[in-house]
């Protein structure tokens, strides 16, 4: 009599980590929380992408590690214990050096993390030329050119400008004719037939003169539209507010957002701000854009994301056409959680069945913030470019509902 092989037997990943983790004990404290585990972006920022590297060893990548790949994990992080710990003393270093210059600007884990441990594998622990070293490295760090998130809220918060900036908001949308809709032309699907393997410029060039981006964004303005597409909360989009705040962890749907949301996420790049204009040329730039057809300025932007409309409806049971949407099912389809959702949705957490469930609306909205920030730096979407945006928004939306399965998966172990 046959019978079915055991389950392999696994270990929450988040244990291991926490068990190896507490080995340099004291040591790495400035990378900690309280419980003496690492902190989430210790994770994210550090272990991950340079310790544990789950792309080059999957058998670490998933929220349980089977038996056999346990040791090997709680090696990996033991084995980084020494240049760990340096990472923690060169990011207490770093935030002394810090207060010292009186640097306000970004949240010293975000900027700091990853620079510490690179400083750490370079240098080792902190020695006599520590302060030049931290000094060094902030003056990289902040040194960048362009805008930031300081001179933004202190442009719009200035009684000088607040009052005109409001009132331009108001005349800018006022103004607003809503596109003609028209029927989504034959040239879309056509485009996406090819533009995986050989892109044609003379079609994506029709579309964009012949305004499919803008007669694609039609209804946008009507009730629920812009709700069922994922890009608003609100049942019809409205005016934005000028703002004063921001935070990524609670930033609004695109278009609910505030303008000074609005290029929040692009300021606190820092290797991205220096091709960004001016503070004042941005915040009137994005009251213009905010009013325009899909709430961008440029028709190669509007186009692709119209093509990004159109791609992905494989992704939820429609029929595959072939080309771009074929390939991104294909992708999609590989993923084992996706399967786990389909074939057994009461057996996953529930934010993640949802995340499944929604992946066009979150595939969209991903894709405006992508075209969105390559509008404020200039740039454009060439026709060869299409498929590498398509295919890399589809990766990115994959990456961070594998990682919320993780982080579910250990928070349930846990409890």
């Amino acid at each position: 009599m046959s019978t079915a092989p055991a389950a392999t037997a696994t270990f929450p990943r988040g244990a291991v980590v926490a068990q190896a983790w507490a080995g340099p004990g004291e040591a790495v404290a400035p990378l900690s929380n309280p419980a003496g585990r690492p902190l989430t972006r210790t994770v994210k920022l550090i272990l991950d992408p340079l310790v544990l590297r789950p792309v080059l060893n999957p058998e670490f990548a998933a929220g349980a590690v089977a038996v056999a790949h346990v040791d090997a994990l709680r090696a990996r992080i033991t084995g980084a214990g020494p240049v760990l710990a340096a990472t923690a003393s060169w990011f207490v270093a770093l935030k002394k050096e810090r207060r010292r210059l009186r640097i306000t600007e970004g949240n010293p884990q975000d900027l700091y993390f990853q620079r510490c441990f690179e400083v750490a594998t370079e240098y080792g622990t902190p020695g006599p030329d520590a302060p030049r070293v931290a000094a060094d490295v902030l003056a990289e760090v902040h040194g960048q050119d362009g805008p930031t998130v300081g001179a933004l809220r202190g442009f719009v918060t200035d009684a000088a400008n607040a009052g005109d900036l409001t009132r331009l908001i108001e005349a800018t949308w006022a103004a607003t004719t809503p596109p003609r809709p028209l029927p989504v032309p034959p040239a879309v699907a056509e485009f996406l037939a090819t533009c995986a393997a050989t892109p044609d410029r003379g079609l994506f060039q029709a579309l964009v003169t012949g305004a499919a981006g803008t007669s694609g964004a039609a209804e946008l303005d009507r009730p629920g539209v812009a709700l069922a597409h994922g890009l608003s909360d609100r049942d019809r989009p409205a005016r934005p507010a000028l703002g004063e705040s921001a935070s990524k962890r609670n930033l609004p749907k695109p278009f609910d957002r505030s303008i000074v949301e609005r290029l929040f996420a692009p300021l606190t790049n820092t290797f991205l701000r220096s091709g960004l204009a001016d503070v004042p040329s941005l915040v009137r730039g994005e009251i213009t854009r905010s009013a325009g057809p899909w709430q961008l300025a440029d028709e190669v932007s509007r186009v692709v994301v119209v093509l990004g409309r159109e791609a992905p409806a494989a992704l939820v049971g429609h029929p595959s056409p072939g080309g771009a949407a074929a390939r991104l099912r294909s992708r999609w389809e590989r993923e084992a959680y996706v399967h786990r959702v389909l074939r057994m949705p009461a057996a996953v957490p529930p934010e993640l069945a949802a995340d499944v469930r929604g992946v066009r609306e979150a595939y969209l909205r991903r894709l405006w913030v992508r075209v969105h920030g390559r509008e404020l730096r200039q740039d454009t979407v060439s026709a060869e470019q299409v498929w590498d945006v398509l295919d890399g928004v589809l990766r990115s939306v994959i990456l961070d509902q594998r990682d919320r399965l993780r982080s579910a998966l250990e928070r349930e172990a846990g409890a």
